[in-house]
């Protein structure tokens, strides 16, 4: 029997798996946010530099759009840290959990086109723009395929009433969690 055949259940109360879900998101969050403010910080340094300004207008352009989706991923995964400072002790962990899972999916889909967005750019300025659009095509195929295709997938497999429906995420195409409130 494969691990992924045995069956996974966990006994604990719906205000520890809402505590658990919060601890595990913010280990998730942990991973990203390093990355995301070292991108950040190297994308805000680079039109002090002085070939910045041999950059062509689609260069600019590139950089410019990786740039703001680096500033979003920021933005988008220290959120959940400002909603539960400001929400603590507030008896509202449920809404937090499903609002940081909705913040970290938007941070992953920013994270993405920054990854990329760099990656264009600088194999642009050092090779051609038809090396630099055939590699991030591939590297966003690749993050299409890894982040998404292969989790959906499994979670297609699932069977019902065995998902973690307190995570945050809708089981199966059920209703998407309601954020407001």
């Amino acid at each position: 029997m494969s691990d992924d055949a045995r069956p996974y259940s966990r006994q604990e109360s719906s205000g520890a798996r809402l505590d658990r879900n919060f601890n595990e998101q913010l280990q998730e969050l942990r991973v990203a946010q390093a990355g995301v403010q070292i991108i950040f910080a190297f994308l805000l340094s680079i039109p002090f530099q002085q070939r910045f300004t041999t950059l062509t207008d689609l260069q600019r352009h590139i950089y410019i759009v990786t740039l703001v989706f680096a500033a979003l991923s920021v933005v988008l995964f220290v959120a959940p840290v400002a909603a539960h400072r400001v929400l603590f002790r507030e008896g509202v962990k449920d809404f937090i959990v499903r609002y940081t899972a909705v913040l970290t999916a938007c941070g992953l889909g920013t994270l993405a086109v920054t990854v990329l967005g760099g990656v264009v750019l600088v194999l642009d300025v050092l090779l051609s723009h038809t090396a630099a659009l055939w590699t991030g095509a591939a590297l966003g195929l690749l993050a299409l395929v890894l982040w998404v295709g292969v989790p959906w997938t499994r979670r297609r497999r699932t069977p019902p009433g065995k998902a973690d429906v307190d995570d945050g995420v809708s089981p199966r195409g059920g209703q998407s969690p309601k954020i407001p409130g």
